[in-house]
């Protein structure tokens, strides 16, 4: 029931925190252009981390004024810290990326030629940032941190990969983090009401999204994934998450040679499930 209402209020937070702010997105600052070529503002992501941390917030006042112990309460700060941090960094890269370098590749390039780009500077702080919120989650010994700092840290590039196009990422990271919140027993979805906030306001910005009203950027985008990754880190055994880190890794490395858009458009489900709710071109 927590987690019902914890998706439920960090939904509201996210649509309400949209709907008073989107002025702000208007500026030159945020245009960009999509798929269509139409101009939609970057960064909305902001707003998901901002929902989340408002929701977060609320949750505290409701359990201090009920004196309630809050047993989720280090997973929820786990989560908050991701998400915050995570934000930073992609919300850096939407704002202030220059040059052509893409890809693991191509920032691993730039490092070897001694330039940092914001791409770079976000996988170098993504993997800090990673290993910080994993060893506040588990505390099973050097080699299972290294593992779920990998997780995380891929799963949040995951999450940017995927946002070629209006909803996707919100459709596969939400589809990833509600089938951990169903299959998790019940002593583990205790440690996941941060992970259903971010899911709840992932799904209140999803309208705005498929509508080409926003553009979650690397601010969001990279969030949605790092949380589908924690959720792993949070909820399953050492060989779950291993395997995970296995299938998360293959995906981004297949991304420098495969584009996931053109497989996405060549399977009838997949294509059918994509376009579900956006705009036609």
């Amino acid at each position: 029931m927590r987690l019902l209402a914890a998706i439920g209020l960090g939904a509201a937070a996210s649509v309400l925190g949209w709907i008073s702010a989107r002025g702000i997105f208007r500026g030159p600052l945020f245009a960009r252009q999509n798929y269509r070529a139409a101009t939609v503002p970057v960064g909305a992501g902001v707003i998901l981390a901002i929902a989340v941390l408002a929701a977060d917030a609320f949750l505290v006042v409701v359990d201090s004024v009920g004196h309630r112990h809050r047993a989720d309460a280090g997973s929820l700060l786990v989560v908050t810290v991701a998400v915050l941090g995570f934000c930073l960094l992609g919300l850096l890269d939407d704002l202030a990326a220059v040059g052509d370098d893409r890809g693991f590749s191509g920032h691993l390039r730039a490092l070897v030629q001694g330039r940092l780009t914001t791409g770079g500077l976000k996988l170098l702080g993504g993997g800090v940032l990673a290993l910080i919120v994993t060893g506040m989650a588990r505390a099973d010994g050097v080699g299972a941190l290294l593992v779920d700092g990998l997780l995380v840290a891929l799963a949040a590039n995951l999450g940017n990969l995927f946002d070629r196009s209006p909803g996707r990422t919100i459709k596969v990271g939400a589809i990833a983090m509600a089938g951990l919140l169903l299959v998790a027993s019940a002593a583990d979805r205790v440690q996941l009401t941060g992970v259903a906030l971010v899911l709840g306001a992932a799904l209140g910005l999803l309208l705005f999204d498929l509508r080409e009203e926003l553009m979650l950027g690397d601010a969001g985008s990279n969030v949605v994934g790092a949380t589908a990754g924690l959720a792993v880190v949070l909820s399953c055994g050492l060989p779950v998450r291993v395997a995970a880190l296995v299938i998360v890794l293959a995906l981004n490395a297949a991304s420098e040679r495969v584009s996931f858009s053109r497989v996405i458009d060549s399977v009838g489900l997949l294509r059918f499930l994509d376009r579900l709710g956006r705009r036609s071109r």
